[in-house]
């Protein structure tokens, strides 16, 4: 028996990246999973990924809706009990960021991005958590939100509004697994770093612009000092290590940071301090 055996786990942005990379290997430790997003063809990808593993197309429901609709989040959890008849596991993972139509940054970026960018990241994950609230209780579930670095407390001025809604993210964590343990549901969050996932595109940014960057920052130390970029799957073990409450039963609303280093480095700390030091004299 696998150790989400008799588990339903709901992953928002299962088209592609961590939400794809979250559902296999959901799927393929036992669990019942609904998978989700507004690209049918990136979806039945998902799927398909999932049925090569040998799991029972029956342990699949796949809903495609736009989670910024609160019709979309209703036929989402309404669907998955009908199908599954219950809900342990939710994972919060879609999230969206846009580049300025005129290649603003910080605060010149037009506040309708703004507007964009909370809808998807925060407001829609309290409106879906909401709807999901009565059965994760009736389960004693789980809710693992998937935020990022840029939540702070380092700056990102190029990506000011995407870092607001994820520090959004974070409090909304924090104050919700005090809000749920008295009825015996865990929340916790994971704070990707750099990951290598179609994120970019999807930003509108040059095709392989994301890619560029991560080539950079794999060869400076002063950026990544594991000197490699994740993989969706790193992120996604996280995910379901905060989701097994026999691993992690004792962790309750708080954030592991999953990023190879990166915050730990600035100014000086990023180089040889020996050398430095040495040189000084």
């Amino acid at each position: 028996m696998s150790r989400f055996t008799g588990k339903v786990a709901l992953v928002t942005g299962s088209s592609n990246g961590i939400g794809r990379a979250t559902a296999i290997l959901f799927a393929q430790e036992g669990a019942k999973v609904t998978i989700t997003g507004r690209n049918a063809q990136r979806l039945e990808e998902t799927k398909q990924e999932i049925l090569k593993s040998g799991i029972p197309e029956d342990h699949v429901l796949t809903v495609i809706c736009d989670l910024s609709s609160e019709h979309g989040q209703e036929e989402l959890i309404n669907s998955t009990i009908k199908k599954f008849g219950r809900l342990d596991i939710l994972v919060n993972n879609a999230g969206a960021s846009f580049v300025d139509s005129q290649g603003r940054s910080g605060i010149d970026q037009d506040v309708l991005n703004y507007d964009k960018i909370m809808q998807i990241n925060m407001r829609s994950v309290v409106t879906l958590t909401q709807k999901a609230k009565k059965y994760l209780i009736e389960s004693k579930g789980e809710i693992v939100n998937v935020s990022s670095v840029a939540a702070g407390p380092q700056a990102h001025p190029d990506m000011m509004y995407y870092g607001m809604s994820k520090a959004a993210l974070d409090s909304f964590t924090r104050s919700l697994a005090i809000d749920l343990i008295q009825h015996g549901v865990r929340v916790n969050s994971v704070s990707p770093g750099g990951v290598s996932t179609g994120f970019g595109d999807a930003m509108g940014l040059p095709v392989g612009g994301f890619d560029n960057l991560w080539h950079y920052m794999e060869s400076h130390k002063s950026c990544l000092p594991c000197g490699k970029i994740a993989q969706p799957d790193d992120i996604a073990h996280i995910i379901l290590f905060l989701a097994d409450r026999k691993l992690s039963s004792y962790i309750i609303g708080q954030s592991i940071v999953a990023d190879g280093g990166s915050t730990l480095v600035m100014g000086v700390h990023a180089h040889d301090m020996m050398k430095i030091m040495t040189f000084s004299q």
